[in-house]
């Protein structure tokens, strides 16, 4: 039975991801900061794991990761999907914009995956699944540094996987435009203009679900419509 850690897990594409794993048999580890979300999912789904750990804080990753480890002995698949938004332009956002959605998105996945990829090499197996977004390969009013944050955790993604393809361990890049999650609330737009985070949650189950021998290295994946614009609230 495969082993599979989802952070930001309590909501929205990881929500959905815990979801789709765990219908399929898999033994789910869901990780997110908020305790009541946790809570909520383990209500819904009670044969997942739950963990709550702040992704910006070194020591609570580093200990994510020693009790998964303690637990599991290691895991098959790593979702690293927590992550925060903050809209701002680059001239205009505050000095610390920057760090804190590079810590936010990041910086926890890079360190998490480092605490957990030796076992993966060691046994010659696994994934890492980094859920980035369409501002990892695009430049968008507003983007500010969450979309340089997604660039670099795009980056992070690519280099990893050459890294990895002498040690049979697959990464990939799920890179997702405007999905129908808790991040749109208030905003006037109609729920069909968005993807359903079951739609990305069924490209990561595909993406695992291949041959070890096939990777999906990017699943880019947009609302049928495009990417959400100035016309939308015109």
């Amino acid at each position: 039975m495969s082993v599979v850690l989802v952070t930001g897990a309590s909501r929205g594409i990881g929500r959905a991801i815990v979801a789709r794993f765990a219908r399929e048999g898999a033994t789910v580890v869901a990780c997110a900061r908020g305790r009541e979300g946790l809570q909520a999912l383990r209500a819904e789904l009670p044969q997942v794991e739950t963990l709550a750990c702040d992704m910006r804080d070194d020591a609570a990753v580093d200990a994510l990761a020693r009790e998964v480890l303690a637990r599991h002995g290691g895991v098959d698949l790593l979702v690293n999907n927590a992550g925060a938004f903050r809209p701002g332009g680059i001239a205009d956002e505050d000095d610390g914009a920057l760090l804190e959605m590079l810590q936010a998105n990041l910086f926890g996945a890079y360190r998490l995956t480092r605490r957990l990829l030796p076992r993966m090499i060691e046994r010659r197996s696994g994934m890492v699944l980094n859920v980035c977004s369409t501002a990892s390969v695009a430049a968008y009013p507003n983007g500010g540094s969450y979309s340089i944050a997604k660039h670099a955790l795009y980056g992070f993604s690519r280099n990893l996987r050459e890294e990895m393809k002498p040690h049979g361990v697959r990464v990939v890049a799920l890179l997702p435009g405007a999905t129908l999650t808790a991040s749109w609330d208030g905003v006037p737009l109609p729920p069909e203009r968005m993807m359903p985070p079951e739609d990305v949650a069924e490209m990561a189950w595909t993406a695992w679900s291949l041959s070890p021998r096939t990777v999906v290295e990017d699943i880019l994946m947009r609302p049928q419509r495009g990417d959400i614009g100035e016309a939308d609230f015109a």
